[in-house]
């Protein structure tokens, strides 16, 4: 069986760094800083009014998605992937994007990666309304493989004061609506590596197709989705209390990051059907459902917390423009 900590990556050690982390940006906060370290992006206030603009930021990278595309020659989505993902970070915070940032490293520079990334980003920030306004190139050999490389990136937007979401208004009861993933977006790949390791040495993986004609290799290296354009004006609905980003650490995990402390989630496991892909990747690596379920998204990109007696009207709303929204639990004491 594969887990996580085989695959060579430590959910336990990295919640231990950010405590560590957290501890000592803590002590260069000013009064402008609104939230703690942990939330998905940080807030920034630029005044002291109610309706004082907030400048939310979020940093973040690509992860070991990056080796896939290589192996498979398939980098083009990797700049999207990067600014979808730190869009949606923001997001989930009320927050809509301003500009963003990248951070390319290389062991050895390669010129045409470097153009087809670039290009990748640019396209993700103009689809989206985000201006790229610089970043950072650099060669490092040494510290990277000549054929290896690096992408992150930062992204900065901006929310008034008393419209931001930050989980304050959850309570018991509240409705929770998934929305689909488009795989496995830019968390998970270690493991997914790990368990497909004897395909991906023997070159199947753009030869294996699932039960939709889609091959595996296309499944995975499906782009991060990016949910600004479903929410558009829902983000100040009465009704929405908090957004989760379903990255790594799973449903779970993400989800408690937006839920005050005595509540838990009671989630109804079997309420979508998981896409094939990780399936897949379950059963070919024997992979425990505990471990998919702390891992991965299983098929879950965000999740809307919702008042209860607002759900209906809010998922009506949301189902004009993501009709495959479901109902996948509640917030319990």
């Amino acid at each position: 069986m594969v887990d996580y900590a085989t695959s060579g990556v430590s959910l336990d050690r990295a919640s231990e760094a950010k405590k560590l982390i957290a501890k000592a940006a803590q002590t260069t906060f000013t009064p402008q800083v609104l939230r703690d370290v942990g939330h998905f992006g940080g807030f920034f206030a630029l005044g002291d009014s109610p309706t004082a603009d907030v400048l939310v930021a979020s940093t973040d990278g690509v992860g070991t998605k990056i080796l896939l595309g290589l192996q498979l020659d398939m980098l083009d989505g990797l700049g999207r992937d990067l600014v979808h993902h730190s869009i949606n970070d923001i997001l989930v915070c009320g927050a809509r994007p301003l500009f963003f940032l990248d951070y390319m490293a290389f062991g050895r520079l390669d010129v045409e990666i470097a153009g087809r990334i670039a290009e990748s980003l640019a396209a993700g920030c103009r689809e989206h309304g985000v201006a790229l306004i610089g970043g950072e190139t650099a060669e490092m050999p040494g510290l990277y493989r000549e054929s290896d490389f690096d992408l992150a990136g930062t992204i900065v937007g901006i929310v008034q004061k008393d419209k931001i979401l930050d989980g304050s208004k959850v309570v018991e009861g509240d409705v929770l609506i998934g929305l689909p993933s488009s795989g496995l977006h830019t968390n998970g790949y270690s493991l997914a590596r790990k368990v497909l390791e004897d395909k991906i040495a023997a070159g199947t993986l753009k030869t294996t197709r699932l039960s939709d004609g889609q091959s595996l290799a296309q499944a995975l290296m499906e782009p991060h989705r990016c949910y600004l354009k479903v929410f558009g004006d829902l983000l100040t609905h009465s009704g929405l209390h908090a957004l989760s980003h379903i990255t790594g650490g799973g449903i779970e995990d993400n989800t408690m990051r937006v839920v005050p402390k005595g509540l838990h989630l009671q989630i109804d496991w079997g309420s979508w059907t998981r896409p094939e892909l990780f399936e897949v990747i379950q059963k070919h690596g024997e992979v425990a459902e505990a471990e998919m379920r702390r891992a991965m998204n299983l098929g879950v990109g965000l999740i809307a917390i919702v008042a209860a007696e607002r759900s209906n009207e809010f998922i009506a709303l949301l189902g004009k423009r993501e009709p495959a929204a479901f109902i996948m639990g509640h917030v319990s004491a």
